[in-house]
């Protein structure tokens, strides 16, 4: 009987009034013009010409164990700064970088940059466990510290860092370079303060890197001293949510980390995934050191912003339908499609740190999002159910 009655309804809508039933259901039901849509209107953001930065400082570098000290110095003398000297105890990474910067002169100790009292910040991309420590010498010293991320890799040395952050009223600025020092990030940001997409709802951040194992040293392997996968790149995303959701609280709803890949570190981890919320937005975070070697770049980085009255989607590294370059943003809200090539966007990160110093202002990052932004990543790391246990 059930063979029946099914063949009767088959041949029905053949029919003509089955013809004439079927007309009357509208044809996105079967599946119709569900993907007609018009190429989005293309936007090359045009580069302005800026004035010269309003303030000078001086500053120095100390540790150079990670390439970020790079863009971070660049950022800086970009922004106003002067680059006085550096230290490092890694004699070819010192050759390296005086190569570069030429100007730096070569200190014979950190005590001689964290004492020399013509210098108002130093900067540092040490080994994570490093950065804490070194900062918290620094703001003693009557100096401000930019920190590479993770700049601090514990709770208990961030409750340190907090409580002479605030008995010297010195700046610890913690550089989240995937917002602060990416184009495509700082125009989604101007996007979300215009209102482009309504009220922020929710933020998914996915973060991918590729692993060479053979290209890294022996600390970046070891979690006490490196800080573990969430606390590391997923320090990038928690600043994100706070940024775009403009989250002044949050906390964890979930965090798990896993090794998959990397058998010769078993305490390493190569995975990991979170979610945070606030009263008014949620966010979902996922990292991963899978890129695999035939991407063009060392991660596909993509961010989504969700708002009521539209979506952005970010592809800060590489477009892989065909776009050259990165920097890339996608824009869809009630009005229209945009597609944002961003590369032109000026990044004010380092001149609003170096006008801070100077002014004692927050216009970088006030120092309770930069706190909470690394709270977030590691009470993660803390409370991560593992994935993957052999």
């Amino acid at each position: 009987m059930e063979f029946n009655r099914r063949h009767f309804l088959s041949k029905g809508v053949t029919s003509a009034a089955g013809l004439a039933a079927a007309s009357m259901i509208p044809t996105a039901l079967f599946g119709q013009d569900l993907h007609t849509t018009s190429r989005p209107k293309e936007i090359v953001v045009k580069s302005q010409k800026r004035p010269k930065p309003k303030h000078t400082i001086r500053f120095s570098v100390i540790g150079l164990n990670h390439g970020h000290i790079y863009g971070m110095v660049n950022s800086l003398l970009d922004g106003g700064g002067i680059l006085v000297a550096v230290y490092a105890k890694e004699q070819k990474l010192l050759q390296n970088f005086t190569k570069r910067y030429p100007q730096a002169k070569i200190a014979k100790s950190e005590d001689e940059i964290i004492e020399d009292a013509s210098i108002q910040l130093v900067t540092s991309a040490s080994i994570p466990v490093d950065r804490a420590p070194l900062g918290i010498r620094v703001m003693k010293s009557g100096k401000d510290f930019m920190a590479d991320k993770p700049g601090i890799v514990t709770l208990e040395q961030l409750r340190e860092v907090k409580k002479v952050q605030k008995e010297t009223q010195r700046i610890y600025s913690i550089t989240y370079s995937e917002r602060l020092a990416n184009p495509a990030s700082v125009q989604a940001g101007k996007l979300v303060q215009d209102g482009a997409i309504g009220k922020v709802v929710q933020l998914i951040g996915l973060g991918p890197h590729r692993m060479r194992p053979e290209s890294r040293p022996d600390w970046f392997f070891d979690p006490d001293r490196a800080g573990g996968i969430l606390c590391d790149i997923g320090s990038h995303q928690c600043d994100q949510f706070l940024y775009y959701t403009d989250s002044k609280e949050a906390e964890v709803s979930f965090a798990q980390t896993g090794n998959f890949n990397i058998p010769n570190y078993p305490d390493y981890q190569d995975f990991g995934d979170m979610s945070v919320r606030s009263k008014h937005a949620t966010g979902y975070i996922r990292i991963d050191w899978f890129t695999p070697e035939g991407l063009g770049t060392w991660g596909d980085g993509r961010t989504f912003i969700l708002g009521t009255e539209g979506y952005i989607e970010m592809r800060k590294y590489i477009d892989i339908a065909g776009r050259e370059g990165g920097n890339h943003l996608f824009l869809v809200n009630q009005k229209e499609t945009k597609y944002y090539d961003c590369s032109n966007v000026h990044m004010p990160y380092g001149e609003q740190l170096v006008t801070d110093v100077v002014e004692r202002t927050e216009t970088a990052m006030t120092q309770n999002h930069c706190f909470l932004a690394t709270e977030l990543a590691l009470t993660a790391q803390d409370m991560a159910f593992r994935l993957n246990v052999r």
